[in-house]
């Protein structure tokens, strides 16, 4: 009796980005703030050893170290010298005066050389604590000449979160730094003009689309309720209905793509879990027909948003997860929950193995799994287009991950 093979696994999730590589020391990649401040207060730095090197040699010249002694005691009678500072020389009329002259020639280099080493020291000790004020002060400064930057970074930010309407308008001198600014403001104000005219395209297609799609329909819906009409025609119209219906869901599709790009402006208090309840009731009888068996826990996790917006991200789901799924003994687990204060839902299903590096695909519009743009009767391939679009607008995100014997664990994260 053979045996049955395991399933196969999906190839591992690549950690990092082959067109990104990673820098093998990020510690060595200081900001540029850093970087700034190193620059002024490095220069400062030189420059003061510099001058210090200068001041010393000088010094060092006038004192004259290392060449004749200033004066010699040639001869004389009853000379007694004292000094705290040259022991030798205490008491100098017992000693002979080259000797004498040799001990004070001694003393004096060796206080000159003590003259030097003090204002070594002591210019070292200025120079450490100007070059800590240079570096805060550097800081500061480089602080200020970056602020700028940080507006355009925060402007950029919250253009990322699909508000084109934001602007930077940085005042100032006309400088590098403004002429950047105005060069970002002019490229918002063309891309939001784009936007916005590729959206009203989208949607007035779609508007326009929807009347014969209906007419099409109500006629087909005519034509097959004849029972004289050949089954040859009733097998017409109903593949005809089909296509007519596939197309209204794409319609329906781009609608709903389009007008999820935006950022929600009205909301309200959403249960996930009713939502998540309201697309698996949909969902029941698809996934019945099928031998799909739907399971899983949904706990409360309120969020605020739009409520036929995200049950369509639900449907979406739970749809995806029923149609790509195994012919026998299939389930799909729905579950919601609240995780570090913010609302998941998750989706996960048994199914075909789905590579690692396919999983953003999944996401593009008309995309499907190793399939034709045309090549596959279970959706229009906008579902999953229109969940991510939908978990943008709401400022959240959704991820897909290969789960371990096939299908997939999607999983999307809303704030509360």
């Amino acid at each position: 009796m053979a045996t049955t093979p395991a399933p196969p696994t999906a190839p591992p999730k690549p950690t990092w980005d082959p067109r990104r590589p990673e820098p093998p020391f990020p510690w060595l990649r200081p900001t540029i703030r850093i970087r700034l401040t190193l620059l002024y207060g490095g220069m400062f730095l030189i420059a003061g050893i510099m001058l210090l090197s200068i001041i010393y040699l000088l010094a060092a010249q006038a004192l004259n170290t290392g060449n004749e002694p200033l004066f010699k005691i040639v001869s004389g009678n009853a000379i007694k010298v004292t000094s705290t500072m040259c022991p030798a020389v205490d008491g100098g009329n017992n000693v002979p005066l080259d000797e004498f002259n040799t001990a004070i020639s001694t003393c004096i280099d060796h206080q000159r050389q003590a003259a030097l080493d003090n204002l070594l020291s002591r210019s070292l000790l200025a120079l450490l604590g100007l070059a800590i004020i240079a570096f805060a002060f550097g800081y500061a400064m480089a602080g200020r000449v970056l602020s700028p930057l940080g507006r355009i970074t925060r402007t950029a930010r919250a253009v990322a979160g699909s508000d084109l309407s934001r602007r930077i308008e940085l005042d100032g001198p006309d400088d590098e730094l403004k002429e950047l600014a105005d060069t970002f403001d002019d490229m918002l104000e063309r891309l939001e003009r784009a936007f916005t005219a590729q959206q009203r395209f989208v949607g007035n297609a779609s508007h326009e689309l929807r009347t014969p799609l209906a007419i099409n329909r109500t006629l087909l819906e005519v034509h097959l309720s004849d029972p004289a009409a050949p089954m040859e025609l009733q097998q017409l119209g109903k593949t005809l209905l089909a296509t007519n219906e596939r197309s209204e869901q794409l319609v329906e599709g781009l609608l709903l793509l389009a007008r999820s790009d935006n950022q929600i402006v009205e909301r309200k208090p959403v249960d996930l879990a009713e939502v998540a309840s309201q697309a698996v009731d949909q969902v029941h009888a698809e996934a019945e027909a099928k031998g799909v068996e739907i399971r899983g826990e949904r706990a409360a996790a309120v969020v605020q948003g739009n409520g036929v917006l995200l049950e369509r991200i639900a449907l979406n789901l739970v749809q995806n997860a029923v149609r790509y799924n195994v012919p026998e003994r299939g389930w799909v687990d729905v579950g919601t929950e609240v995780q570090h204060g913010q609302a998941v839902l998750v989706v996960s299903n048994t199914g075909p193995v789905v590579p690692a590096y396919e999983i953003d695909n999944l996401f593009e519009p008309f995309r499907r799994l190793r399939t034709e743009r045309t090549g596959s009767d279970k959706g229009v391939g906008l579902g999953l287009s229109i969940a991510r679009s939908v978990a943008r607008a709401h400022g959240g995100h959704i991820t897909a991950e290969p789960r371990e014997g096939g299908g997939l664990v999607m999983r999307v994260t809303l704030p509360i």
